[in-house]
């Protein structure tokens, strides 16, 4: 396609449906650095780069609907930088979900003594245990399965009746809600690893008894894959639980993430 061809099609188009294309390439472009699938590197970039095109075509007519779309550069770039900002609390708030869910793999590798052989983690190509990126692994198909993609596409049409494309978004609230989202990491990766904490703690005071009774006994020698047996039975069992719980916490990041957005 020529120049004026280009041209052409963009006069035809409008201006103002242009620019509102790229506004909402900016809201939707933080969903693929830290929104969890979307973001993940198992994806390659021109895909993702494709299907955030995609998306962002088909929310314009409803993000433009009724709204006067400025066109000078000096006000295209302010709301530019309000839709990455609303697009960064929104995904911040649904990756914290995912993030907790690695957190607990790396609790999990620490206390099971698998942190001192490191591989990489095929979801993000980081360094990691082997039960982070099993955790990783499992924490992307469970969010596929209950359909979290759907609920995070449903939630970014949300944002759009909430802050719309020309109004700017309340600083304090969504400083607010990112804060909420960090702060529960921790504490939602505690309790996704909280059975394989306290089983392994068990064993370990166990095993403290037992060298105290019987000193001979070589505890370092069967304690260690002791451990590790304790910890792969207890994540077994707990596996299954983890698709209730990432499926009531998607739906609650989801639901802080739009509570903390209104026009300021």
């Amino acid at each position: 396609m020529n120049g004026a061809s280009l041209s052409t099609l963009l006069n035809a188009i409008g201006p103002a449906k242009v620019t509102g294309f790229f506004l909402v390439l900016g809201r939707i472009a933080p969903l693929f650095v830290l929104a969890p699938l979307f973001s993940s590197t198992m994806v390659p970039p021109k895909v993702r780069t494709i299907v955030a095109v995609g998306l962002s075509i088909g929310l314009t007519p409803l993000a433009v609907h009724g709204q006067p779309v400025p066109t000078s550069p000096l006000a295209v770039a302010a709301l530019m930088i309000e839709q990455v900002l609303v697009g960064l609390a929104f995904a911040t708030a649904v990756g914290a979900v995912f993030a907790a869910v690695e957190a607990a793999g790396s609790l999990t590798d620490l206390v099971a003594g698998f942190s001192f052989g490191q591989m990489l983690d095929p979801v993000d190509n980081t360094q990691s245990g082997p039960m982070t990126s099993l955790y990783s692994i499992v924490g992307l198909a469970l969010f596929i399965a209950i359909g979290g993609d759907a609920w995070l596409l449903r939630g970014l049409a949300r944002t759009f009746s909430l802050v719309p494309l020309t109004k700017g978004p309340q600083i304090a609230s969504l400083t607010s809600g990112v804060e909420s989202a960090v702060a529960s990491i921790f504490v939602s990766a505690v309790e996704v690893a909280a059975p394989v904490l306290l089983a392994v703690l068990i064993t370990d005071v166990a095993f403290g008894m037992v060298s105290r009774v019987v000193p001979q006994f070589n505890v370092f020698a069967v304690g260690f894959p002791m451990k590790i047996g304790v910890a792969f039975l207890t994540v077994s069992a707990a596996l299954p639980f983890l698709g209730g719980f990432m499926s009531n916490q998607i739906a609650g990041a989801v639901t802080t993430a739009l509570h903390s957005l209104s026009i300021g």
